[in-house]
């Protein structure tokens, strides 16, 4: 089903790794990319469980957009181990225009296929979503 503002249909495999992240655990995050000639969402991506969020964040290309998920692993102030799942859309300042343009008016469709997104952030450089912000609006 191609999104209606972009033509952006969204990979099957990017539904099926979110739902293995979200129900097992099996990734710490997920990038994605957005591959013009094929119209559609794509796995760029996947990090292993035991990776951090600096080998998430090294993921993130400086001059290129992409839809990442991570989930986030915490304690909380009653010392609980929670977990948030994260979804950033990560759009430098340095990308292209039209790249730009094209994932931004893909971004809400793409993101209701991915059921169970707790948080999403909006980052234009690696400052914005550092593991403080990420701490902060996980509590």
């Amino acid at each position: 089903m191609a999104n209606s503002a972009s033509g952006m249909a969204v990979h099957d495999d990017c539904k099926l790794r979110f739902q293995e992240l979200k129900a097992k655990r099996n990734y710490r995050f997920i990038v994605f990319k957005i591959d013009e000639k094929a119209q559609q969402v794509t796995v760029d991506k996947v990090g292993q469980p035991t990776e951090s969020y600096d080998d998430f964040t090294a993921c993130l290309p400086p001059n290129e957009c992409r839809y990442a998920v991570f989930d986030f692993d915490f304690v909380t102030e009653e010392h609980c181990q929670k977990s948030k799942i994260f979804f950033i859309a990560w759009s430098p300042d340095t990308s292209r225009v039209r790249s730009k343009m094209l994932y931004a008016s893909s971004k809400d469709r793409f993101k209701r296929e991915l059921d169970g997104i707790q948080v999403e952030l909006q980052a234009t450089d690696p400052s914005e979503i550092g593991i403080d912000i990420i701490r902060g609006r996980a509590l």
